[in-house]
């Protein structure tokens, strides 16, 4: 989706100079798991944050962290003692792992078990711990026109409606939502929540909107419609903005 590891990693940038701002939480942080790392650029942004102290001094984090890719390795593991890399498949659990954030920018777009992978994510949550996830929808505006792709080893059409939906179903409160216009990424935060994973099969919109696992917007679509329409959602973002996206 990008040209090149630097690109990729200035678009994350969106997301992650947000969440760097909030200093308590980024405190808070002990482990965290960048699944679908490729060369690590992500990766060692988490390794290598740090925080002012009461001299103004900046104290290292040292966030452990791991990231998880098909590659053999990474250069970038080398570099830091607080980086462990695996060579393992994003849709498989890491066993015996606990992580406080789940990192996925520009990966979860090639899992082909997209509930499945959700479902065991929320298991290696820690109780409360935060999703981040960035992936691209194949149906987007360009030029004031509906413009459909589908690019190689993507097999799903990700929308916002439909992500809430599988967020949700596997047990996470779906905080935080944005999508500019005209742009094909949608960015999402969610946070695991006291309810476990349920059976995609049997639960409706209904069940969730009782569990308060969306946001209020969408359960006012549900309670009106028994579905979702995009066009009546408000959203809030990380920044704490409101976008409406009966404009895209």
């Amino acid at each position: 989706m990008f040209g090149s590891d630097e690109d990729s990693h200035n678009h994350s940038l969106e997301v992650l100079n947000i969440l760097e701002g909030y200093n308590t939480f980024m405190e808070s942080i002990d482990t965290l798991c960048d699944m679908g790392c490729g060369n690590g650029r992500d990766l060692e942004w988490w390794a290598t944050r740090t925080v002012e102290d009461d001299t103004g001094r900046n104290i290292p984090l040292n966030i452990k962290c791991t990231g998880v890719d098909l590659k053999e390795k990474i250069s970038i593991a080398s570099k830091y003692e607080n980086i462990e890399y695996l060579t393992h498949n994003m849709e498989e659990t890491i066993s015996n792992r606990k992580f406080d954030i789940i990192w996925c920018h520009n990966s979860f777009q090639y899992v082909t078990n997209p509930l499945e992978t959700l479902k065991k994510w929320w298991y290696m949550l820690t109780d409360g711990g935060m999703l981040a996830l960035v992936v691209p929808s194949t149906t987007e505006v360009q030029y004031n026109k509906l413009h459909y792709t589908q690019p190689d080893y993507h097999y799903f059409n990700y929308t916002i409606p439909g992500l809430l939906h599988m967020l949700a179903v596997n047990g996470f409160d779906c905080a935080f939502t944005h999508k500019d216009t005209d742009d094909p990424w949608i960015k999402m935060v969610v946070y695991k929540s006291e309810h476990e994973p349920m059976d995609p099969k049997i639960t409706r919109w209904y069940h969730l909107a009782e569990k308060e696992l969306l946001p209020k917007t969408v359960i006012d679509s549900i309670n009106k419609h028994g579905e979702v329409w995009q066009e009546e959602l408000t959203l809030e973002w990380l920044n704490h903005s409101l976008k409406w996206y009966g404009s895209d």
